[in-house]
C-alpha cells in the first residue's frame, strides 16, 4: 500500500489539522479500517484523526462514452467546468464555485440552490460495483452511499451558458476570503443557518483566531493560527445558542474527523 504524507494544516481548506501519511488508494482497491477525506475542502481534521486515505491520480478523468460523460471521484470541480465550456455542455456551471473533488460533491449531493450533482447523474462506480440513480437515496446535501466512489455518469446536454456562470459567481460573492470549511450548518427548513447564527449574536464572534464570518455567520473561518479545539467550541456554542433561542437543532455541513 502506497502512501502519500499530508499536512492538513496547508492541505484542507480551513487550514487546521496534523501532518500524517495518508494511504492512496489505487487500482480500486480501497484500504481497510481508513476515511476518505478526499481534498478536505468540509472537513475539520482533529490532532488525533483516525486512519485515513485518498483517491490516487487514477481516478482524476474526464471522458465521453456512450452512456454518457465519465468523470473520475478525484476531478476537481473546476476542471469539470472547464471541460464542459470547452465542449459546450450544460448544467455544470455551478461547480465552478464550489470547491474540492467530484467524490465528495457526489457523497453530499453539493450544489447551490437547485442546482445539484444528483440532478443530471446517471450512475455512480464503487467498490461494490455500479449503482444506478434509482438505486441511492439523496435529498438536501445527503445520499445514502456509504461507500468510496470511484467514478461518477452523468447525462450530456448541449448548451453551456456564461449566463448561469455569471448567476452562481454572483451567488458565491459573499463568501469571506479567509480559510473556511464552507457552510458549517445545513439550512433547516424554511430558514437560513447564517440568519440563525447572526440571530443568536454569532456573527463576527471569535475565539482565539477561530470566528464565524462578519461577511457571513454560517462560514466559521481561520484568522491565522486557528485551532481544531477552538473551532469545536464555536460550533457547539452556535448549536446550543440557536437550540435554546429557537428550539433549532441544526445539523453540521462540516465533517468533524477525530479517532473517537
Amino acid at each position: 500500500m502506497n502512501t502519500k504524507t499530508i499536512d492538513f494544516s496547508k492541505f484542507s481548506s480551513i487550514r487546521i489539522g496534523p501532518a500524517v501519511d495518508v494511504a492512496l488508494i489505487e487500482n480500486d482497491i480501497v484500504p481497510a479500517g481508513h476515511m476518505i477525506v478526499g481534498s478536505a475542502n468540509n472537513l475539520l481534521i482533529s490532532p488525533t484523526p483516525p486512519l485515513l486515505m485518498i483517491l490516487s491520480k487514477e481516478y482524476d478523468f474526464i471522458r465521453f462514452e456512450e452512456d454518457g460523460l465519465h468523470v473520475g471521484a478525484a476531478t476537481p470541480g473546476g476542471r469539470v467546468v472547464s471541460f464542459c465550456k470547452k465542449h459546450d455542455i450544460a448544467h455544470f456551471e455551478y461547480l465552478s464555485k464550489l470547491p474540492g473533488t467530484l467524490g465528495g460533491m457526489v457523497k453530499m449531493n453539493a450544489g447551490l440552490k437547485e442546482y445539484e450533482i444528483f440532478n443530471h447523474l446517471i450512475a455512480i462506480r464503487t467498490e461494490s460495483g455500479w449503482k444506478q440513480k434509482c438505486e441511492i437515496e439523496y435529498g438536501y446535501r445527503k445520499t445514502s452511499i456509504s461507500e468510496v466512489v470511484f467514478e461518477v455518469v452523468f447525462e450530456v446536454e448541449k448548451g453551456y451558458s456564461f449566463e448561469r456562470y455569471d448567476m452562481f459567481a454572483k451567488m458565491r460573492a459573499n463568501q469571506p476570503s479567509e480559510p473556511s470549511a464552507g457552510s458549517c450548518f445545513k439550512n433547516p427548513p424554511g430558514d437560513y443557518a447564517g440568519r440563525l447564527i447572526e440571530a443568536v449574536g454569532l456573527k463576527g464572534h471569535r475565539i482565539g483566531s477561530m470566528g464565524f464570518s462578519e461577511v457571513h455567520a454560517n462560514f466559521l473561518v481561520n484568522y491565522g493560527n486557528g485551532t481544531y479545539a477552538d473551532a469545536l467550541m464555536l460550533i457547539k456554542e452556535a448549536y446550543n445558542r440557536v437550540n435554546a433561542m429557537f428550539g433549532i437543532e441544526l445539523q453540521m455541513e462540516v465533517a468533524i474527523i477525530d479517532k473517537k
